[in-house]
């Protein structure tokens, strides 16, 4: 088996997330791959993000708007790196999460996706559908799911 050389993993900025990111980071670090950190989001105003995240509830980790991609993503590098990753590559994208993480791993003929398995097991994942069950269905590269929530 050859080791991986690119490993893409998403976050949204959860805590969930942040755990697929120290082990997508240990890996490419094991493999010395570039690991590419990918935030997928929809820019909105605040009154937007307030409204849904009434209407989500506990799901309403998912509701970020544009502004908070930054700091997501510079907070997801320093877990990266403390994990051990050197080569690390931040990647805000303007879209929906799963389609936004498949094309991604497409451009950057990555062999190996990881996500967190947050939503896999809720009505809502199991209704409309999860990022964890979406990426390992629709994927033509390798998808590991971390398991982040119990």
């Amino acid at each position: 088996m050859t080791a991986y050389r690119s490993i893409v993993v998403g976050t949204d900025g959860s805590d969930s997330s942040y755990v697929a990111v120290e082990k997508a980071a240990a890996l490419a670090a094991d493999a010395g791959a570039t690991l590419h950190v990918v935030c997928a989001y929809f820019p909105t105003d605040d009154r937007d993000v307030a409204a849904a995240a009434d209407v989500l509830k506990e799901e309403a980790y998912q509701v970020r708007g544009s502004a908070p991609t930054a700091e997501i993503l510079r907070v997801a590098r320093d877990k990266a790196v403390a994990a051990g990753a050197t080569n690390v590559e931040e990647h805000p994208i303007v879209g929906e999460p799963v389609e936004s993480l498949l094309d991604f791993v497409k451009k950057a003929e990555a062999e190996l996706l990881v996500v967190g398995n947050r939503g896999l097991n809720t009505l809502a994942g199991r209704l409309l559908g999860s990022v964890p069950s979406d990426v390992a269905r629709k994927s033509h590269s390798d998808v590991l799911i971390v398991h982040t929530v119990r």
